[in-house]
């Protein structure tokens, strides 16, 4: 068994080129000897767990849907806006929601405050994501971005 505490894993910032997707994550799976997108067939653990941080204003990702993995996330603080399929949903502390495949999904901080919450995946030994904003896909575990051709991750998205 190998145990960690949340104080010993340093946020990991992503941010795309004009800041409108921006997060802060701690890879609590990785700390605990998971490789990314490691699953299960390889050595690695059933499913993936990461705590959340979204500045005001920011959203996680581009909208996108999973073909093969499943996400559950529980809010912790702070307010925010699920966009899943075409519905907006307000979300803050307390709420627990589920992303199944192909249900595209995203969130944005729309409080005043950062919005911190827990994810926890499947962890499928590979996947694509679709984005339909976009049109592109990403294929993991190769993690290729392709629209056509092979793309940047935030092209089209800001």
């Amino acid at each position: 068994m190998k145990k960690v505490n949340l104080s010993d894993i340093t946020w990991a910032e992503q941010r795309s080129p004009k800041g409108q997707f921006h997060l802060f994550r701690k890879q609590i799976s990785e700390a605990l000897g998971n490789p990314r997108d490691a699953g299960p067939s390889i050595g690695g653990h059933p499913f993936e767990v990461e705590l959340a941080r979204l500045p005001p204003g920011a959203v996680n990702f581009p909208f996108h849907s999973h073909a093969a993995q499943w996400e559950f996330y529980l809010v912790i603080n702070g307010q925010g806006e699920l966009r899943s399929g075409d519905s907006l949903t307000n979300v803050t502390a307390g709420d627990a929601f589920v992303c199944p495949p192909d249900e595209p999904h995203q969130l944005k901080n729309t409080g005043s405050e950062d919005l911190l919450y827990y994810v926890i995946a499947n962890n499928p030994m590979a996947d694509v994501v679709y984005y339909p904003d976009s049109k592109k896909w990403v294929v993991k575990p190769a993690r290729k971005c392709l629209a056509g051709t092979e793309v940047d991750y935030y092209t089209n998205e800001e």
